[in-house]
């Protein structure tokens, strides 16, 4: 859904921030649809190694630099992209508004979130997910943070919904920058 909203026409020749890109499919995909240069973040190891081996796969590894840590604190080393991409990102991360306003302030033109819906079902969902990691003693968590508050740290730094899409626990948006972005 994310990469419907972003569309091929947005993509041609555009550089690309994926933050927490995982395996890199996002970054594959918008490389493939014919963006020109992607960063790829994720401060996991293993998802790293398989990235490199899918981008190489797809023949676009040359076009990717592959950043291995945590954005938020290697942000002021991180140059802005005309698109930068969280998929289920936030939802991974304790404190959204650095992780968000810093990916807002990278974005030239397109934000695009995958973030879970801000619901009391979404919530629950998400807190006996964080009963059942802590009862098997694993140190991951979810978050379900306020999708109001995120909207307003976008806002602030001069992004503005442009697209969104829906499932029953996920809220896909693409936020754009400049007067000339039409909606998806």
């Amino acid at each position: 859904m994310l990469l419907e909203l972003i569309g091929r026409d947005r993509v041609r020749g555009a550089s690309v921030l994926d933050i927490g890109g995982g395996i890199g499919v996002i970054t594959g995909e918008l490389l493939k649809a014919g963006a020109g240069h992607a960063v790829l973040v994720d401060a996991a190891p293993a998802y790293l190694e398989v990235a490199r081996n899918e981008l190489r796969a797809a023949i676009v590894l040359d076009r990717v630099e592959i950043v291995d840590g945590d954005f938020v604190r290697r942000a002021d080393a991180i140059e802005p992209a005309d698109i930068v991409t969280l998929d289920r990102v936030v939802c991974c991360y304790p404190d959204a508004e650095s992780l968000v306003s810093l990916s807002a302030d990278r974005a030239r033109s397109l934000l695009g979130l995958v973030l879970p819906r801000d619901s009391r079902l979404v919530r629950f969902v998400l807190w006996a997910g964080n009963v059942r990691f802590w009862l098997r003693r694993r140190p991951y968590r979810a978050y379900g943070h306020s999708n109001q508050v995120i909207d307003g740290l976008v806002r602030d730094l001069g992004l503005r919904p442009i697209g969104e899409r829906r499932t029953f626990v996920w809220r896909v948006v693409l936020y754009g920058r400049g007067p000339d972005l039409a909606s998806a």
